[in-house]
């Protein structure tokens, strides 16, 4: 068994130097004309250490030390999420799944089915950042809920049906991006940010996604705000929605 930790010391130490050379100069760095004395100056260099401190992290993830990582799903995550089995004893089956040719089941509330093709199914791509779905959908109606992927980009591939896609962007625009995807079509979902796939043909629908993340997480947004565990306090939701209390009652028992 061996330990396989992200090449993040690059980034990291990158970030780390350019902080501390501000930091060290600032006075050469600030024009001498600059309005400032002895008790604000603190402030803003403190500040100034801060902002650029904050650029070190990153939003994908990190690249390996090694040709690959086969997860090793027995000890407790670490470092990257997987302990790794050792290269000499990997096989080609470590890299391999079978069985996205198979349809899900939709028989459900939303009418629709994820298959997760990740980390915990292909052990080898444990640190190779990417990750991969099917997603089956009921004949008209059948939905992917309005969700997110806090970690990841998706990118979505139609191979039969009619699909209504759209995402929102973040505050304060709220910007709704939306298209009809037919077979073949292909629509990608900028990380974190809330999307939906709608099933609008007779038929059953089927797509694809890869993710850029070996764990790029999902939120299902109604799940997460009214199945909450514990709940959520209705009165917080009864104001953010400006709905009834007794509303917001009912939908949580819902969830």
């Amino acid at each position: 068994m061996k330990l396989c930790c992200p090449d993040s010391s690059f980034d990291y130490f990158d970030g780390l130097s350019l902080v501390g050379f501000i930091f060290v100069f600032w006075d050469q760095l600030v024009p001498s004309k600059a309005i400032r004395n002895e008790r604000s100056e603190p402030f803003p260099r403190s500040f100034a250490f801060l902002a650029l401190a904050s650029t070190l992290a990153s939003a994908s993830d990190p690249s390996s030390l090694m040709d690959f990582c086969v997860a090793l799903n027995g000890p407790k995550n670490y470092c990257n999420g997987k302990f790794c089995k050792d290269p000499k004893l990997a096989t080609a089956d470590d890299f391999f799944f079978s069985g996205l040719d198979k349809a899900g089941n939709t028989s459900n509330a939303v009418g629709s089915k994820v298959t997760p093709v990740n980390a915990d199914q292909i052990p080898g791509l444990n640190t190779l950042g990417i990750s991969l779905v099917r997603i089956d959908y009921a004949p008209y109606g059948g939905l992917n809920p309005p969700h997110s992927h806090p970690r990841g980009t998706e990118i979505l591939v139609v191979l039969k049906g009619e699909l209504y896609v759209g995402f929102v962007t973040s505050n304060p625009d709220n910007l709704f991006f939306t298209k009809v995807l037919k077979t073949g079509d292909v629509f990608v979902f900028p990380v974190g940010l809330i999307h939906f796939q709608l099933n609008i043909g007779k038929t059953d629908a089927i797509a694809f996604a890869g993710l850029s993340s070996q764990n790029p997480g999902v939120i299902t947004i109604a799940n997460a705000v009214f199945g909450s565990n514990p709940p959520i306090n209705p009165d917080v939701l009864t104001k953010a929605f400006e709905l009834e209390k007794k509303v917001v009652e009912y939908l949580q028992t819902q969830f």
